[in-house]
Order: C-alpha cells, then sequence, then structure tokens
C-alpha cells in the first residue's frame, strides 16, 4: 500500500467515559491518499467502476458541555474503484464552521446536548444555535459530491474523486438544505427540503441536471417540526409531517424540548414534483417518526412508500449508560425506537391512507438499486445495528415481492457503515452487482473495505481490501457510477 499522508490535525478531544468518543467512534485527525491497497481476502472485482463515498461525524475540538455524536465535524472518506483497482482519500469538509474553529483553536459552538448559551458564534439551521458541520449526509449530483447536515445548513461541494474543497453550494436557499435530498438518476435532478423555526417552516425545491435551482415552494405546517428524510415517484414528492417535534411551550422559552404527541396522526404532503402549495394532497396515518424511507412507487390510483416505522419515537432512558448518557444512548438505540420494516400506501383516488408492517426485526438505514429509485422496486437492503448502540453488524436483503429475507452478520467486534447497491457494468437485472461498505475492526484496530455480491449475499463479502487507518464510524454514504460521474462532466478518470 502506498499512503501520502497529507495533513495530520491536532485534535484535542478526551474521550473520558463518553460512549460515543472511543472504540468504532474514535475520532481521525489526519488526511491522506492511498493507492496500492492490500487485498487481504478474495479479489477485487473488476466489473465494478464507481466511487463510494461516506461522511462522518469527526471532531476535532473538545465540545462546549456534553457531546452527541451527531455534532462532529464533516469528515469524507472515498474509496474509487476501477479495473479491480482502489484508491482511497479523506479529507475535513471545510465548512465555515470548521475553518473558525480551526483559526480560534476551539470549539466555539454549542452542541445538540449543550446549553445553547455556550455557544460564541451564530447558528445555523433549524435548531439555530448549532454549527453546520455537514456531516450527516453525502450524495453525488451534476458530477460533484454534496454534503449536508441533518438539522439544515449551506451545503458544501467536494470532488467526488479528488475530494477536492469545491466551496458552498450556490443555489442553496436563505433556510438552507437539510440532509437527504434525492438524486433521481432518470431525470438528473436533485430534490430536497429545509426546515426551520418560522412560517411556513418547510420548504420543498428542486435543482435541475444542470445544477441549477429550477423549483422553490413553501410546504405550510402548523409550527415547527423535525422531519428528517423524503421520498418521492416519477411524478411526486413526498414530505411529511410527523407528531414527535419540540413541545412549543417550551420553544417559546427558548428551549428544544423534543415531545412525541402519541394521540396526533402523522401526516404526509403529496405534492406533484413541479407543484404548488395548493397542489398538495395530505394523509393521515399512524403516529409514529420515520428517520429513514426507502423507496416510492406510484401503483394504479395509489402510492407506496416504504420506509422504517418507530413503535416508540421516545424511548425510555437507556438503562446501564454512563451518567450523564442514558437519553443520548436511548435515542440513538433502534430497538428501543423499535424501528421495524413498514408500507404506506396513499389512494389518490379515495384520498385514504393504509399501512401493513413488513418485517418484525429491527431494522434501519436501508438502501436499494437507485437505478431502481420512484419505480416498482424488487430488492432492498437493511442494516442491522447492535442492541444499544449506534453501529452495524449485519444486513438483511429483502425480495420486496415475495416476502422472503436473507441475513449476514460480521464476526464478533466488526462494524460496518452504511452498505450502498453498486450495480456491476453492464448489470443484467436489479440484483446484479455488490453492496460495499467500510469496516471498523476493533479486534486489529484497524479499518477495510467489503464488497458483497448481492446474488450471493448469504456468503458473506467477497474481497476485504485493507485501508490505511482505522475510520470513526459515521452516518450515511452513497455510490456513484463512473458512468453516472463521466455524465455529471467528471469523465472517466483517476483522482488528480
Amino acid at each position: 500500500m502506498k499512503i501520502e499522508v497529507l495533513e495530520t490535525y491536532p485534535g484535542d478531544v478526551v474521550a473520558g467515559d463518553h460512549p460515543y468518543l472511543q472504540g468504532a467512534w474514535t475520532p481521525l485527525w489526519e488526511e491522506v491518499n492511498a493507492t496500492d491497497l492490500k487485498v487481504l481476502e478474495g479479489e477485487i472485482p473488476k466489473d465494478i467502476d464507481g466511487v463510494y463515498l461516506r461522511n462522518t461525524e469527526n471532531p476535532l475540538f473538545e465540545a462546549k458541555g456534553k457531546y452527541h455524536p451527531f455534532d462532529g465535524d464533516g469528515m469524507l472518506h472515498m474509496a474509487a474503484f476501477k479495473d479491480g483497482k482502489v484508491t482511497y482519500r479523506n479529507r475535513f469538509i471545510q465548512t465555515k464552521g470548521l475553518q473558525a474553529e480551526m483559526e480560534a483553536g476551539r470549539a466555539l459552538w454549542a452542541g445538540l446536548m449543550a446549553d445553547p448559551a455556550l455557544s460564541e458564534r451564530t447558528g445555523w439551521g433549524a435548531h439555530g444555535s448549532l454549527k453546520d458541520s455537514s456531516s450527516t449526509d453525502v450524495v453525488v449530483h451534476a458530477g460533484r459530491a454534496l454534503t449536508t447536515f441533518y438539522q439544515c445548513g449551506e451545503g458544501y461541494r467536494l470532488d467526488p474523486l479528488s475530494l477536492k474543497d469545491e466551496g458552498l453550494c450556490p443555489w442553496s436557499p436563505l433556510d438552507g438544505i437539510s440532509a437527504h435530498c434525492k438524486v433521481d438518476e432518470h431525470t438528473g435532478e436533485l430534490l430536497f427540503f429545509n426546515y426551520g423555526k418560522h412560517a411556513p417552516y418547510m420548504h420543498y425545491g428542486v435543482v435541475d441536471k444542470h445544477d441549477q435551482l429550477v423549483h422553490y415552494v413553501p410546504i405550510p405546517l402548523p409550527g415547527p417540526r423535525l422531519p428528517h428524510d423524503m421520498a418521492f415517484t416519477k411524478n411526486y414528492a413526498i414530505l411529511n409531517d410527523f407528531p414527535l417535534y419540540w413541545d412549543p411551550d417550551m420553544l417559546a422559552q427558548g428551549k428544544h424540548v423534543v415531545r412525541f404527541y402519541k394521540d396526533t396522526p402523522s401526516r404526509f404532503a403529496i405534492i406533484p414534483r413541479r407543484g404548488q402549495p395548493e397542489d398538495i394532497r395530505w394523509f393521515e396515518a399512524a403516529p409514529t417518526f420515520v428517520l429513514h424511507w426507502l423507496n416510492s412507487y406510484e401503483e394504479g390510483d395509489e402510492i407506496v412508500l416504504d420506509g422504517y416505522f418507530q413503535d416508540e419515537p421516545m424511548p425510555k432512558n437507556y438503562e446501564g449508560a454512563p451518567k450523564g448518557y442514558e437519553r443520548m444512548m436511548s435515542y440513538l438505540d433502534q430497538k428501543k425506537m423499535g424501528c421495524r420494516l413498514h408500507r404506506w400506501r396513499f389512494n389518490l383516488k379515495t384520498g385514504k391512507a393504509t399501512e401493513q408492517r413488513l418485517d418484525d426485526r429491527i431494522l434501519e438505514f436501508g438502501m436499494i438499486n437507485q437505478r431502481h429509485a420512484a419505480q416498482h422496486y424488487k430488492y432492498a437492503y437493511s442494516a442491522v445495528q447492535v442492541p444499544g448502540w449506534f453501529l452495524f453488524h449485519g444486513f438483511v436483503k429483502h425480495n420486496m415481492d415475495t416476502g422472503e429475507s436473507w441475513e449476514i452478520r460480521l464476526p464478533e467486534g466488526q462494524y460496518a457503515s452504511e452498505a450502498p447497491f453498486a450495480p456491476r457494468i453492464n448489470a443484467k437485472d436489479e440484483d446484479d452487482g455488490y453492496l460495499v461498505s467500510f469496516i471498523t475492526n476493533e479486534n486489529t484496530q484497524t479499518s477495510e473495505i467489503i464488497l458483497i455480491d448481492s446474488k450471493q449475499f448469504e456468503k458473506g463479502p467477497v474481497c476485504r481490501i485493507q485501508l490505511p487507518h482505522k475510520l470513526c464510524s459515521g452516518t450515511h454514504a452513497c455510490w456513484a457510477s463512473g458512468a453516472d460521474l463521466s455524465q455529471g462532466g467528471l469523465l472517466s478518470r483517476s483522482p488528480a
């Protein structure tokens, strides 16, 4: 393996007893380029061409007050596959907040669990006092990687191969962009939403394949809400108003206290992709909260929406957690929240919604073959969480037509990242390709890349590739094929 260390940052984070500053969540403070990666097992397939990107919450400075893992600075990791070879890079996302803190040599913003009064600078996004760390999500649109923050931010762009900083997203509205923008691979459009504490409380927008903002409209809500994801079909965008949101009375006092209003229905806004507020159709369903959707498509008079229903959106404190972290750990535990694969149907003719549970197992962070987004699809890939921890140790493949499923688990002490689907070159059908994931191995204090052949899912990884350093865990990832990068204007090339 050839490793070029570009930068080693003087991080000053002290883990202490914090459960999410050690183990697989230990921060990483170096940036490298690596080529000629060592293959630990199997062979790197030659029928895969593209780039795997994963965002990471990776704090550089000691927190002001209590640290929450979602406060960490954004770090993007890249693995590019071509001709049976892999290159790897990682870079901190050069947000305004990170640059200000690097200049000051200390944290300047309070985090999610801290008193907002501790912030020395004005905050960004829905919360109003948080740093926009752009650390939650990543997609590739119009040839560029776009990173975003879950409580809305400005959106940062990087070259997806070289990870060269390309600055702020130029079309970002005043209210920012939430994580979980959606890229329609068939039209090249990017669909996004944002939310905040002033009316109308949510907006929805469309950016075309040429990276121009072409549509932006309000989605009026009764008050401030906390949406995390959206979905889309060929003709519609789907937004939500879930009954888990800041207590209005406490918010009036400047306190962000989340409550679940269990007697209030979930509401879904279905709007034509270039529609106006008066075109919105609202549907009601059982009260819940959904972090992530899988896919949505039109079927006759109905819209089908698949995602992960929470039985307990406001779980009880986590017993056995380090003192002071009981509530934080409960909200990172999918078992306590009861996250399960679920299907909603919205009948555009009758205005009625129906829903059904698709699997009783605790599952979340699902992926599909994005070439089948917004249309009927057959296969879904969900992550299996380590009970009690925001760490993944397995995956489940579902046949959404038959209900069949297959599950694999990683060896003890190994933890996966979100695993997008990478189609084979000249793929013949929907599951003709690989799941790609980064693995952190606590037994060896190393990290690696794995590829799982979806056609032989239960056999586990077909290859394991060593990485140059141990990665800090993170949230979301994406895959962009070499052909899509070429169409986005990057051409098929190796990192510069």
